[in-house]
């Protein structure tokens, strides 16, 4: 009989686990998403700045997995793991195991601060992005109706919290959309309105994993399209319109950005001893949970115990989640007696700035490229991440009419609701 297999969570990971495993005659494989549809995170920034449209990086599941006929989706959230009954209840039912694997990756960290968590602006999913990108937009033509030139500066003004690839790249994004697109679609606004851009992290550089010469560099770059940098300094609160700092100074501003830093997300059913640091569930050299014998973890909720260049657990990037991906796949297709354990090869780090701007550490942050270089190199890979041939040549026609015209069209402003069903029509649905 076949092996039942579930994956919960379509990301880097359980996507590449899925698609490796895909039409293996000895087992029945099962995708749990609470989406309907794969996105690309790394450029989910571009989606709630308007420089893209949402589905140029997201695509749906079941047409991903048309052709892997062992493979079923399944659209549900995860509430808990039952590992005593090999089964996991969502939402909306249950399914049982033979082999489960947790690929959930992270959500936005707030460190318990719970004004923060209200009042700023996360940026994780696809929602998160149009509800960004709909409120950078309400208050740009808010401003455009005010004269109070306090309550203006407010609106345009952004705090990002966290000074990683998201934040250095976001800032980037919109210091450039100040530098050309407001001053062309809003002439109600003196350039002196157009408020400020701070970038603050709480360490003593940019792009904290990165090379020095890249840190120096992107600093540079930032400093110059008017970024204003405040390194080891932290956000203490965001309450009243004003970003409280841990310097005793405080920023005015409606818009908070927060990209200071993620945990995994947790689900009841799991022994506690298995948690280890920011949420991620502890794994041996082959992803297997600690204190079970048939649950994995992959990505960026695992926590790899055993690899020592890695103390304090692999990288929450793509390349990691993947790599994890195939190796427990192949291990999957092999005999027990031959698996072998993870080892991650770094291919190293990238970083955007703006137009013409990024910068490139090579494995071992031995050899940096920055500039021009580093920016078509950037394109090159994230085009190349992207899940099929249609999102990618849609992605590159806006980057060349980015590039050509500094401009892009789609700083439209959507709101869906979703339509209340009577209690008539939700009954028969429920009996259908």
């Amino acid at each position: 009989m076949k092996k039942e297999i579930i994956v919960v969570g379509g990301g880097f990971a359980g996507l590449e686990f899925v698609k490796k495993m895909g039409n293996n005659e000895h087992y029945r494989i099962t995708l749990v998403d609470a989406n309907n549809y794969n996105f690309f995170p790394p450029l989910i920034y571009q989606v709630s700045t308007g420089f893209m449209e949402p589905s140029a990086i997201s695509y749906p599941f079941r047409k991903i997995l048309q052709n892997k006929k062992n493979v079923r989706f399944r659209l549900g959230e995860l509430v808990r793991v039952v590992p005593e009954t090999n089964t996991i209840v969502l939402k909306d039912g249950t399914l049982h195991y033979d082999i489960l694997v947790m690929a959930t990756g992270t959500e936005a960290n707030f460190f318990g601060n719970k004004n923060i968590e209200q009042n700023s602006l996360p940026m994780k999913t696809i929602s998160d992005a149009l509800s960004l990108r709909n409120t950078i937009l309400l208050r740009l033509d808010k401003a455009t109706r005010l004269d109070d030139r306090a309550e203006r500066k407010k609106l345009l003004s952004f705090v990002i919290a966290g000074a990683g690839p998201t934040g250095v790249e976001l800032s980037g994004i919109l210091a450039e959309m100040r530098a050309t697109i407001l001053k062309k679609d809003y002439p109600e606004l003196a350039e002196e309105d157009l408020g400020d851009i701070f970038l603050i992290d709480g360490n003593e550089a940019v792009l904290a994993t990165m090379s020095g010469n890249a840190q120096k560099y992107t600093h540079k770059k930032l400093r110059q399209l008017g970024v204003e940098v405040l390194l080891n300094t932290f956000v203490a609160d965001f309450v009243a319109d004003t970003v409280y700092l841990s310097d005793g100074s405080a920023i005015a501003t409606k818009n908070l950005i927060w990209a200071a830093g993620v945990k995994a997300r947790q689900f009841d059913g799991f022994y506690p001893e298995s948690t280890g640091r920011g949420g991620r569930l502890k794994t041996n050299a082959y992803n297997l949970v600690q204190g079970y014998g048939n649950i994995y973890a992959l990505g960026d909720c695992a926590i790899i115990q055993t690899d020592k260049a890695y103390p304090q657990g692999h990288p929450q990037l793509a390349q990691p989640a993947m790599q994890q991906a195939r190796n427990l796949a192949d291990n999957l297709n092999r005999e027990k007696a031959s698996w072998r354990p993870f080892r991650y090869v770094d291919k190293g780090s990238l970083a955007i700035i703006g137009r013409n701007k990024a910068v490139l550490d090579f494995p071992g942050q031995k050899v940096f490229v920055s500039g021009f270089a580093a920016w078509l190199i950037w394109i090159f890979v994230h085009i190349m991440g992207l899940v099929n041939f249609k999102n990618k040549m849609t992605t590159l026609l806006n980057w060349l009419g980015y590039y050509i015209y500094k401009d892009q069209i789609f700083r439209m402003i959507f709101k869906p609701s979703e339509r209340k069903e009577s209690n008539e029509s939700a009954e028969a649905m429920q009996n259908a």
